[in-house]
């Protein structure tokens, strides 16, 4: 992934935890690509299940509790990562979120050591304070905007300069991720452990069973479409909310949909789980700078029916790869989840080339790890070339 050329440094990203979340999984890709590549990959954080897969790549995990945003743990959090820092001899680190992003910040500054940051989402702005606790991540002497749409948001609230800003979008594992990887075998087992019936398509949400990722919402819209004959796969662990699952039992009773609509846990073959779906729904409520789901569908080729806020738009082709609906509108979303429904064989054909072309060329794991790696360099050059000076 590097050139001969190229320094390997040696890397620490800081994160709150190694929960199955977006910055986590993004850390973990970054690290198991510099072990590839020779470099020194270090992960500070309170640690979860995501661990594994550091161990697996011969990444260092250095267990720092991170997740806590009381100040007193912010303040000293900051001596052990200079320890981390020293120990490791630490060129440059890399900060994903606030609360630990402020420990690494100032641990980076008394260690005189690169400091960088990644913007994965839109944080709450409205008051003085919430603005200076989310100002740590437009400190970094680069600042990588996750999407676009983040870009722009830097840029326009936070005034970075674009000499700064760069755009690195995150990617999906495109071998993993790929009609061709998928066996009849593992197909076969995914139909009959969901026990779908035979010739009735399949319209799928899958995202972790939290109000904002807009399960409610989907049951909404499913409720419009008496009409046609589907089934309605809530696919997530329950994310600890009890209350919430019970909300969606009781949504299904009220519109009586049990007869279509099934809440099933975690799935780990999630490929194949695409595979088995006609149409994939991501219809959070919140804007997101991206949504792992659109493309990873995409990737398998199959349409996708998103609402269209945040970054979700950047990661579709409207109208060719993906149907849009507005935010939290039920309506909407069951006009847009019918268009899908309603495309013919040659039309899903069609859309699917184009949906897995499309996700390829923009949406990479691999393309994503390259550019981060590159950015590393292109830090310790100027550093040395300044020295040099």
């Amino acid at each position: 992934m590097l050139p001969p050329e190229a320094i390997r440094p040696v890397v620490l990203q800081v994160v709150p935890d190694l929960q199955d979340g977006g910055l986590q999984r993004s850390a973990v890709d970054i690290a198991e690509a510099l072990t590839a590549a020779g470099c020194t990959a270090v992960v500070a954080s309170a640690g979860g299940p995501l661990e594994h897969r550091l161990t697996r790549a011969g990444a260092i995990h250095e267990s720092v509790p991170l997740a806590s945003r009381n100040p007193a743990s912010i303040y000293s959090n900051i001596q052990r990562l200079i320890d981390v820092i020293e120990r490791h001899q630490v060129e440059i680190v890399h900060a994903r979120a606030r609360a630990p992003g402020w420990s690494a910040l100032t641990a980076a500054q008394r260690s005189g050591r690169h400091f960088v940051t990644s913007v994965h989402a839109v944080y709450p702005d409205g008051n003085i304070l919430q603005r200076r606790y989310n100002a740590v991540l437009v400190r970094g002497e680069r600042v990588i905007a996750t999407s676009q749409f983040i870009a722009d948001y830097l840029r326009e609230n936070h005034g970075v300069d674009p000499t700064r800003l760069r755009l690195i979008r995150r990617g999906v594992d495109l071998r993993s991720f790929s009609p061709e990887a998928v066996s009849n075998e593992r197909l076969i087992k995914r139909v009959n452990d969901w026990r779908l019936p035979d010739g009735q398509p399949v319209v799928m949400l899958p995202a972790r069973l939290e109000r904002r990722k807009g399960q409610a919402l989907l049951l909404e819209a499913v409720a419009r479409l008496g009409d046609l004959d589907f089934v309605c796969l809530l696919v997530g662990a329950e994310a600890g909310r009890g209350n919430y699952r019970r909300e969606l039992d009781e949504l299904i009773q009220r519109h009586e949909l049990a007869h279509r609509c099934v809440v099933l846990d975690h799935c780990d073959d999630m490929p194949a789980a695409y595979k088995v779906a006609n149409v994939v729904v991501a219809a959070g409520s919140e804007p997101q700078s991206f949504v792992r789901t659109i493309s990873e569908a995409q990737a398998m080729g199959r349409p996708v029916v998103t609402v269209d806020h945040g970054g979700a738009g950047e990661q579709v082709i409207a109208g060719h790869t993906a149907f849009l609906a507005p935010p939290n509108d039920a309506a909407g979303l069951a006009s847009a989840i019918r268009r899908a429904l309603d495309l013919t064989e040659e039309q899903r054909e069609r859309l699917a080339e184009e949906a897995i072309a499309f996700t390829r060329r923009h949406f990479s794991r691999d393309e994503m790890c390259a550019q981060t790696l590159a950015l590393y360099d292109e830090i310790l050059r100027q550093a040395m070339a300044a020295a040099a000076s």
